[in-house]
């Protein structure tokens, strides 16, 4: 299973499909898939979405880690339903990461009725926790979007009426929200179902409250580990072993504080196959549509 999902992934990355439909039949040809809905970095990019990726478990779209600008988009090109998430993870709080997340959420009770299991990192003196980010954003009083103040829980006044169109209706899914400390030594368990277990750990990124994730499902390991500058040799462990690791480089300048540089990508990648997912350069793949 572990050489499936590899060559499936490089598939995803290079094959040249010329239809939705193709698209959405290839992440059934293997039992664990990872589809990259968006590889861009945070400058305006013609041709990629900022960073976004899906993890298909037989053929169904369960897991989706980071959000960012165009990963709606591309999350409908992908063909995968809403309503067969089992969770979103986000890695931080950076736009690039997260800025597509009301507009996923917009509308979303129309096809999904169960709450949707959502989690994000603590906080500090440069983001806030997770959710006081989403109550930034939600609250159905002093949000940014009070529209989708069902999200958290709000009943518009308690009389459930939707100040924008006068009528009793949600504005999106109710959230399940989970905040895991970035601090902490160990691995975080956040998630578990059937056979499939999601860990989460603090990784360093300048001073943002940063996660990496790791899916285990059967004896498949997929490592996704955003933004960050390689100097925790504990990620190591964490992500040793993996089938898959994602991780940003930015190779067009040095950013010794934030990004990982190609030079340090050598020693996560001991004890396992691995990919390597760059960021902020050009990708030697024919891009498509849902995957640029």
């Amino acid at each position: 299973m572990s050489r499936l999902v590899i060559i499936c992934l490089l598939g995803l990355l290079s094959a040249s499909l010329n239809s939705l439909n193709a698209s959405a039949q290839s992440c059934d040809a293997s039992p664990v898939v990872v589809q990259i809905l968006g590889s861009g970095g945070p400058r305006i990019n013609p041709s990629r979405a900022s960073s976004s990726y899906l993890l298909w478990l037989d053929g169904h779209a369960r897991i989706l880690v980071d959000m960012g600008g165009g990963a709606q988009h591309r999350f409908g090109e992908s063909l995968a339903k809403l309503e067969d998430l089992w969770m979103v993870g986000i890695s931080h709080l950076h736009p690039d990461h997260v800025s597509d997340l009301p507009a996923f959420l917009w509308l979303s009770h129309e096809v999904r009725k169960e709450p949707l299991m959502i989690f994000g990192p603590s906080g500090n003196d440069a983001a806030p926790d997770f959710s006081t980010f989403l109550s930034r954003l939600f609250d159905e009083k002093n949000g940014a979007f009070p529209v989708l103040g069902s999200s958290l829980g709000g009943s518009y006044g308690g009389g459930g009426i939707r100040p924008d169109i006068g009528r009793a209706v949600a504005g999106g899914v109710r959230l399940d929200v989970g905040v895991i400390d970035v601090t902490k030594a160990d691995p975080s368990t956040v998630f578990q179902r059937e056979q499939t277990t999601v860990t989460a750990r603090g990784i360093p990124h300048g001073n943002m409250p940063t996660l990496a994730y790791r899916v285990q499902s059967g004896n498949v390991s997929v490592v996704f580990s955003s933004d960050q500058n390689g100097t925790d040799p504990k990620f190591v462990d964490f992500a040793k072993g993996a089938n898959v690791l994602i991780m940003h480089l930015a190779v067009a300048r040095c950013t010794k504080s934030l990004t990982c540089n190609p030079c340090r990508r050598g020693p996560h990648c001991a004890g396992g196959g691995c990919w390597i997912a760059h960021r902020q350069s050009f990708l030697p793949v024919q891009r498509r549509r849902g995957n640029r």
